[in-house]
Parts: structure tokens; sequence; C-alpha cells
């Protein structure tokens, strides 16, 4: 698969995530702890911890790019350096959920925040 990503920039805006999410163009995944997760979530999104992703990783498929996120970007911004390591395409989505939020895209559930971490 093509990607609609610049692959030599491994930050994407929340803007390409939602379309990501939207064309089925990418897998998104939430890299924070479950309190996070549970507090506010982008619909769509998986949602596996920072610490359980190297023993999670055959559930990412190698075929399709893949966009960690986590409440501003370290977190996420690790895991995406290691999975590209490993042949991944894979990216981080600059600002976290927190620039999500900021920016007025929906969170789940209804009410959903940004947990403080």
């Amino acid at each position: 698969m093509s990607s609609v990503f610049d692959s030599d920039d491994i930050e994407v805006t929340p803007e390409k995530t939602a379309q990501a999410l939207a064309q089925d163009g990418a897998q998104v995944i939430d890299v924070r702890e479950p309190y996070e997760h549970q507090a506010g979530r982008i619909a769509g999104a998986e949602h596996i911890e920072l610490e359980r992703l190297a023993s999670s990783a055959d559930r990412i498929d190698r075929e399709r790019p893949v966009i960690f996120h986590c409440r501003l970007g370290a977190r996420s911004a690790m895991a995406a350096q290691a999975f590209r390591a490993g042949g991944y395409e894979a990216y981080t989505m600059a600002g976290g959920l927190k620039r999500w939020a900021d920016e007025g895209r929906p969170l789940e559930p209804d009410g959903g925040t940004v947990a403080d971490h």
C-alpha cells in the first residue's frame, strides 16, 4: 500500500490521523495507560499500552502504516522509532491527544477528557 504520509517525517498531524482513520488508511494505536484511555480516546484507535507493545507487535499489520499516539507525543515517538527500526512504516501523532482535543476533535465517550499523566 502506498502511504499518504511523508515517510521521511516521523510526525503526522491530528488532521492526517483523522483522515487515515476515516479512510481506513492506517492503524492508530493509543499507547497510554489504561486510566488515560478510559478518560478519553479517539474512536477507532486500538489501545495497546506502551509496556505491552513489543509483546503485541504481531497484532500490528506490517502492510499498513501505523500511527502511535499518547498524551503529548513522547511515548508515541519512542514507539514509532522502535517500530521503524523493526521495518514498520510507523509515525507518531504530533502533540498527542492533547493537541487532538485542543483542535476540537471528538473523544469517546461523550464528555471524554485528556487525563493527566
